[in-house]
């Protein structure tokens, strides 16, 4: 689907860094945010684990409230006149994942709120998709600033595996990153904000799309995996910016660490690529923070941002994907201005 949005300015919390420079700095040197654990693997081990260093050990919902905040005040620092004139979409974890950090999501928001004292000009919004949320939210952002609802949109995300019930879940099904267990993710956290407005931004939305993959990671009837849902997003993506995947010259993915998610980007690239083109770079955002679940979209976004703007980023279009456990897929297209 065509996009018609701009991306201002982001704000960043993470296990590499507490602001957007930062983090985005690590993640460029490819440094991480690994770290042994409280929890225990299956074998007693200590789990490795992606925490963000906050100054204070705030626990559940009002742990996730500061990092949220943290990024938007950061975001807003860049547009100062944003303030009180912005929409928020917030993007939270699956709601049915067990152990998520705070599973009141109307008590969060009203959490961020009341610490960065904003007020908006319409409702905020919830979007509990987990991981793809933010191309859930930039469909969101593009309609309110279409329907001239609100002159900007500010979509934050935040998210945290390293909870109890989380850990002890994903263990259970083999899915977290052990010594005995290669395939498999790092549990992690983070939080980011992406200021959205129609025009004068340093980078521009121009293609999203969004589908489902039938064939999830939790298939338990067992249907051939043909990369079918992130094939649709990206064609979609592709067809709203007006470019073919031989133009893109930088992609960016969530890639958690196991091999199902980079298959699906492999199946995807394959049924859509038709003309020659050079190898292109891909930044992969588990490989220094982990599982950031919600977050990884407006994290991916900030980072491609700032190197855009810094001057690293590959001159053209620059690919972001991500995707879900129940199959939710997306695929965003954004360029220099």
């Amino acid at each position: 689907m065509n996009a018609d949005l701009d991306i201002v300015s982001a704000g960043m919390v993470t296990a590499v860094g507490l602001d957007a420079p930062s983090s985005c700095a690590a993640m460029r040197a490819r440094l991480d945010g690994f770290q042994e654990t409280r929890f225990l693997g299956a074998a007693g081990e200590w789990l490795i684990g992606a925490p963000v260093p906050l100054p204070r050990n705030w626990m559940g919902a009002k742990r996730l409230a500061h990092m949220a905040a943290a990024a938007i005040v950061e975001a807003f620092e860049a547009k100062p006149e944003a303030r009180g004139r912005t929409a928020l979409v917030l993007c939270l974890a699956e709601e049915d994942r067990p152990g998520r950090p705070a599973p009141d999501s109307r008590n969060l928001l009203s959490q961020i709120e009341q610490i960065t004292e904003i007020v908006g000009p319409i409702a905020s919004r919830v979007v509990a998709h987990g991981r793809p949320s933010g191309h859930v939210a930039l469909e969101a952002a593009r309609r309110l600033l279409a329907s001239n609802a609100a002159p900007f949109v500010i979509i934050v995300g935040v998210d945290s595996y390293l909870t109890s019930q989380t850990v002890n879940h994903y263990l259970a099904r083999e899915r977290l990153l052990t010594p005995k267990n290669s395939n498999g993710f790092i549990p992690g956290e983070a939080a980011a904000a992406i200021l959205c407005a129609r025009t004068g931004g340093t980078m521009h939305l121009t293609g999203l799309g969004l589908a489902r993959e039938e064939a999830h990671i939790y298939n338990e009837t067992d249907l051939p995996f043909r990369g079918q849902a992130m094939t649709t997003a990206y064609k979609e993506a592709f067809a709203g910016s007006g470019c073919l995947h031989s133009d893109i010259t930088l992609k960016m993915g969530d890639f958690v660490g196991e091999t199902y998610w980079f298959q699906q980007s492999a199946l995807a690239m394959l049924r859509t690529q038709r003309e020659h083109s050079q190898v292109r770079p891909i930044w992969a955002l588990g490989a220094s923070l982990g599982n950031v679940g919600a977050a990884a979209v407006p994290v991916m976004l900030g980072w491609a941002l700032s190197a855009i703007q810094r001057g690293y980023a590959p001159s053209g279009p620059i690919l972001i994907e991500a995707s879900g456990d129940d199959g939710a897929c997306g695929a965003a297209v954004v360029e220099a201005r």
